[in-house]
């Protein structure tokens, strides 16, 4: 199953609720739909249609026990946001840099006009 692009994963993310039991998720090692509900501020029926767009994401996976569906994160499925959000850590750095450089020289002019008086 290919990836999840990052336009689905920042739509599914976006929602706040949505994310804060993908969170929950994420710090747990599993978790039940009881569980995240009674932490959420959602009905059981909100929280599982949280859960299911988590999944058509892949960013959760589920694992069913007897009754009970079992939740854990699927790090994995952030890979193809953090890869879109790495091409402008590149471009910021190279701006930050650039900047650095130019205060540098700024600097460098200042102190030569503060020895020449």
């Amino acid at each position: 199953m290919p990836a999840a692009t990052p336009d689905l994963l920042m739509r599914t993310l976006a929602d706040p609720t949505r994310r804060a039991i993908f969170e929950r998720i994420a710090g747990a090692k599993e978790t039940t739909v009881g569980a995240l509900t009674q932490h959420a501020r959602v009905s059981q029926p909100a929280v599982s249609q949280h859960l299911k767009a988590l999944q058509e994401a892949r960013l959760i996976a589920g694992r069913r026990a007897g009754r009970c569906t079992f939740y854990r994160a699927e790090p994995r499925g952030l890979q193809p946001l953090a890869a879109w959000l790495q091409q402008y850590e590149r471009m910021w750095s190279q701006r930050f840099d650039r900047l650095d450089l130019y205060l540098q020289q700024m600097q460098r002019k200042e102190n030569h006009r503060a020895r020449k008086r």
